[in-house]
């Protein structure tokens, strides 16, 4: 596994009030995972990113980033995608992975071959899995073999 990539762990989605704080829709598993990450992002420093609150029973948080101090400044933001060095997420458990692990894996449905993993969706119904021949298969259901580097779809 390639551990010195940059995984995409959120994207800022909105503003918030008038302070200059912003929507962030995450990535993570918990969205209370942003308090200790250092977030990467070409429109601002990596301690200027302060996680403010989660937004309860949802997949947002409140953030403030230092330097956009209303909401005007804020709204330039929208659309920033936030990133984290790969080597500084916690080891996985057996059988655990980050899915950006499994980018380069094949995908096999009924027993034959059908791509190779290119990245992730999630439109908001579940993962979906973008594929190099440019088709996408849900990854709901699916079962993953880390030693084959295979993932059996339905």
């Amino acid at each position: 596994m390639n551990n010195d990539k940059k995984i995409l762990v959120g994207k800022i989605v909105a503003f918030q009030g008038v302070r200059g704080d912003v929507r962030v829709q995450t990535y993570t598993t918990a969205p209370s995972d942003f308090r200790d990450l250092k977030i990467i992002s070409n429109k601002f420093a990596t301690k200027d990113f302060k996680f403010v609150r989660a937004l309860p029973s949802t997949n947002v948080i409140i953030a403030h980033i230092n330097g956009f101090e209303d909401r005007t400044s804020a709204e330039v933001l929208r659309g920033t995608e936030l990133f984290v060095e790969r080597d500084t997420l916690p080891d996985t458990k057996d059988g655990e992975y980050y899915q950006s692990d499994l980018i380069g894996f094949g995908v096999v449905q009924n027993g034959e071959k059908i791509g190779v993993v290119d990245g992730f969706q999630n439109y908001g119904a579940g993962d979906i899995i973008e594929l190099d021949n440019g088709e996408m298969v849900s990854f709901v259901g699916a079962s993953v073999d880390l030693d084959k580097k295979t993932i059996f779809i339905k």
